[in-house]
């Protein structure tokens, strides 16, 4: 835990995201990243006696096999105000499949409207999602091969539709990090009911790069320094000429 908070305070202290008076909504999808980020938050908000609230924000998405109940529980026995919301996103999914597949792009963007309308309403000015280094990276890749662009998401950014702030605090983490500290501490972690789950563009991706640093360990480090590295960035400039 000791490392993890180090590394969220690093990100802190580098894109400015959490203030004393700050309320955070969490994203909780009740997945490992998520449950472990409002569980390290609350540590981080002690260690750094920074004042500042959290509340857990979890979605019922609608699909089969979920149950969401023992990670309530847990919050709820750490005195962390957390709040589930039923909603339709699995329904209007199943309306909208492209290939016979629901669409990740069209269930992200529900999920995230959702969490920051349902923030604003319990008096939120900050939203906090468990996006993490590799998933930085993944996206990428993922804009660079499908998209022609050398693009990825923001550790923190202002959405001026919402009036809110957004923020990533695990975006020095790696993923096998995040996987050690939810087992250390024994977190429950909620199985997800996606149909697409382990069958995405983003887990082909994933796939792909952990082949990449069994060949290449230090890549690993490397493209996580690449994201923040900007006095190293060099990429081609057309010469504007009039005709």
């Amino acid at each position: 835990m000791k490392n993890l908070i180090k590394k969220i305070g690093l990100a802190d202290k580098d894109y400015g995201m959490i203030n004393d008076g700050d309320v955070i909504a969490v994203g909780l999808s009740g997945g490992k990243d998520s449950t472990l980020l409002l569980f390290a938050l609350e540590h981080y908000r002690i260690k750094s006696r920074k004042n500042f609230k959290l509340i857990g924000i979890h979605l019922n998405l609608g699909f089969n096999g979920e149950d969401y109940t023992p990670v309530k529980v847990f919050f709820d026995h750490l005195n962390i105000e957390n709040h589930i919301y039923d909603t339709q996103v699995s329904e209007i999914l199943e309306l909208n499949k492209k290939d016979d597949k629901i669409q990740c792009s069209l269930c992200s963007k529900f999920k995230k409207g959702i969490v920051i309308q349902k923030a604003v309403e319990l008096g939120c000015n900050k939203v906090a999602f468990a996006h993490h280094a590799d998933d930085a990276i993944e996206t990428l890749f993922l804009n660079a091969i499908f998209g022609g662009k050398l693009a990825t998401f923001d550790p923190e950014m202002y959405m001026s539709e919402s009036k809110i702030n957004f923020i990533r605090p695990f975006v020095y983490l790696k993923e096998s990090e995040i996987i050690a500290n939810a087992e250390e501490h024994q977190l429950p972690i909620k199985k997800s009911g996606c149909p697409n789950d382990g069958f995405t563009r983003r887990q082909e991706m994933k796939d792909l790069l952990n082949k990449l640093y069994q060949e290449y360990p230090t890549a690993h480090d490397n493209f996580i320094k690449m994201l923040h590295n900007s006095e190293q960035t060099k990429l081609w400039t057309k010469v504007l000429t009039k005709d």
